[in-house]
């Protein structure tokens, strides 16, 4: 397995960084504004060992150039660029599909000792992170989301491999010493339970009320706003905020505009929320 701790992410830094004219291909995104001198450095050696320590594979024909590699890179590596260089040690694949994508999926019922029933799903998905190793990802939904739209597809995908270092994805990354897990859990039991009330009453929620599926996708959702509306995560739910901001050890509040949104009402969603596992 690649480790983000030998000495093979020097190798890369020295003999594949990434070129200046490749890197203005997305130093402009909004996303990114704000980043001082060292967090853009940071962010850019983070981007490069990832992409050459990770298998980015391009699904159903797809041939993926420098340019597409950066742009799912770069945001990937935006969360990570305070957490060390090992956070993503523990799985080494990319897999890339032109849009979204079919995903199948089976889960077993439990009848007295044994298992029963099997159920089969298919979805139509923009991520995956999946537990038994890689993330699947759509271009086109990356390519589309790094405009401070509360809507970041590896940025969400990055936080569920982040709180499948625990285990599963539970809603409950691995903390960092000083951090208070008891206090961690009372702040998102608490947010998650209003979204989940207003989006059980058909109410406006502030933040998308596909955070309300699950403990595990609250926290992916939560760091998508974290990243691209942090202000009005700020606003709604402060003491989420200042737990992710503890945790990404980012502050990204003071670097981002303020942006408009207007509420998400629980009908302008399909069934299933969104396009995400």
């Amino acid at each position: 397995m690649f480790s983000f701790l030998n000495p093979r992410p020097k190798q890369i830094l020295a003999n594949s960084p990434i070129s200046d004219s490749l890197w203005c291909s997305v130093a402009g995104w909004p996303l990114l504004r704000g980043l001082d001198a060292e967090e853009t450095r940071l962010l850019r050696e983070q981007a490069s060992v990832f992409l050459g320590g990770k298998a980015i594979t391009g699904a159903h024909g797809l041939e993926l150039d420098d340019e597409a590699r950066l742009v799912i890179a770069a945001q990937c590596c935006l969360p990570l660029i305070h957490l060390g260089r090992d956070a993503l040690d523990d799985w080494h694949e990319v897999i890339v599909y032109p849009g979204q994508f079919l995903s199948r999926s089976r889960t077993y019922e439990s009848v007295g000792d044994y298992l029963g029933l099997v159920h089969e799903s298919e979805d139509i998905l923009a991520g995956q992170a999946r537990p038994d190793g890689p993330i699947l990802l759509s271009l086109l939904d990356c390519r589309e989301s790094p405009w401070l739209e509360g809507w970041n597809v590896p940025i969400h995908e990055i936080a569920h491999k982040l709180d499948m270092r625990s285990g599963e994805a539970n809603g409950c990354p691995p903390l960092h010493n000083g951090m208070d897990y008891a206090e961690w859990k009372a702040v998102f039991t608490h947010a998650f339970d209003d979204l989940a009330r207003r989006a059980d009453s058909w109410e406006p929620c502030p933040i998308d009320p596909y955070a309300a599926e699950n403990p595990g996708e609250c926290f992916a959702v939560f760091s998508e706003y974290f990243f691209e509306l942090p202000h009005l995560l700020s606003d709604q739910y402060p003491a989420v905020y200042r737990q992710l901001c503890a945790f990404y050890r980012q502050d990204p509040a003071r670097r981002l505009p303020r942006m408009k949104y207007r509420p998400v009402w629980a009908e302008d969603l399909p069934s299933e929320y969104r396009a995400h596992a």
